[in-house]
């Protein structure tokens, strides 16, 4: 049976997907990744929001096999995220396959002391930029080795005459 494999990587654009066996391990479904990504042996693998890097010797296992597994490969092994609000910094380390979600549910609410109803009224902005990434973007896809950090402003989503 096939598993789809939907992956960020350094380097790379766009989340990408790669169709493999069911049976492949980690390690094996690495060298493909790194293969397509054009990274060395440096990059290591993550599965999405996981604090710790895949097991390479492990075998794929996914329970909802039409929804596939959701992969990040990077030579960062965490990234330094500084997200500022109203004057205010704070800094965490993340694993680089962070959803941009994860890290504004760390920032809004247990930083910042907001409710969910208040975080989900703001967004996370690249500071300097008008980049506001989407909330399933891999922090990793933001930054390139050796510059293993990112800064984000907490901002109000804007609305433009109650549009969503």
């Amino acid at each position: 049976m096939k598993i789809n494999v939907f992956y960020q990587a350094e380097g790379l654009p766009d989340i990408a997907v790669l169709e493999v066996e069911d049976g492949l391990t980690f390690g094996e479904v690495r060298k493909l990744l790194a293969k397509a990504a054009g990274l060395g042996d440096e990059a290591v693998l993550y599965a999405e929001d996981d604090e710790e890097p895949v097991k390479l010797d492990q075998k794929l296992a996914v329970t909802n096999k039409s929804a596939g597994i959701k992969l990040h490969m990077h030579r960062c092994r965490t990234v330094r995220v500084t997200v500022t609000f109203n004057g205010r910094a704070v800094h965490h380390q993340f694993t680089p396959a962070t959803t941009v979600a994860k890290v504004k549910k760390w920032a809004a609410v247990k930083e910042f002391n907001m409710t969910p109803e208040e975080a989900g009224e703001h967004v996370l902005q690249i500071s300097g930029t008008y980049d506001r990434p989407a909330p399933n973007t891999h922090i990793g896809k933001l930054v390139k080795h050796p510059n293993c950090q990112i800064t984000f402003d907490l901002l109000p989503d804007e609305r433009v005459n109650g549009a969503p």
